[in-house]
């Protein structure tokens, strides 16, 4: 195989949301009796063009381009907000995963830059907890993988969108319009995906929740 044919099959590979292994997986908890018809209902209302869609009992994955994603998980989420009802929202994100059941990619495929998504005001207050884990290993393009620069390059992004409340154990704590929260954790995602192939990320949301009474 020719050294232009390996070039162009990485840029295939990183230009092929799905064969990159871009997804989410989606899990909702509402606290109802009538948590089924909330879900369900959720599901069926919200539009999934330029998606691949699997649901089972625990979760539903989500496959396709990261514009997409976010559209996506804020038409779930909004839907989710208008039952009413307390909700937990837990979202894990995933790209660029060598090796995966979603993803063809070897492990020297190399970063998907694209640009970053943008999200929507939903008319929703929600709080949220964020994680991020960039999965560098290996030197790429000359720069030396370092985890907390990136995830302050990701933290330093909510703080100028007005989403960052502060930190805690293991997590960032935001809140805001759950469409800006959505954004932040998509978009930061994403951003340091531009440098580092396999980007994870971990949101937690709460809609509905008495404790918002006050806010």
């Amino acid at each position: 195989m020719s050294h232009l044919t390996l070039v162009d099959e990485r840029t295939l590979l990183q230009s092929d949301p799905l064969r990159f292994g871009v997804g989410a997986r989606i899990t909702v908890a509402v606290m109802s009796d009538r948590f089924a018809d909330v879900i369900l209902g959720a599901l069926a209302a919200v539009d999934v063009s330029g998606l691949t869609l699997e649901t089972g009992d625990v979760s539903t994955f989500v496959g396709g381009a990261e514009d997409d994603l976010l559209r996506y998980l804020t038409d779930l989420s909004t839907a989710i907000s208008e039952s009413g009802e307390h909700a937990s929202i837990s979202v894990l994100l995933s790209r660029g995963c060598p090796g995966e059941a979603a993803c063809a990619l070897p492990g020297g495929a190399g970063p998907r830059a694209i640009e970053t998504p943008e999200g929507r005001d939903t008319g929703w207050y929600a709080t949220a907890e964020w994680a991020l884990y960039p999965l560098a290993d290996d030197v790429a393009a000359g720069v030396e993988p370092d985890h907390m620069r990136d995830i302050y390059a990701a933290i330093d992004l909510a703080k100028s969108n007005g989403t960052f409340r502060g930190s805690a154990h293991f997590v960032t704590r935001l809140e805001g319009d759950l469409g800006r929260i959505l954004e932040t954790a998509v978009a930061g995602w994403t951003l340091v995906g531009r440098s580092v192939q396999h980007v994870t990320s971990h949101l937690t949301i709460s809609v509905n929740s008495p404790s918002h009474a006050n806010v």
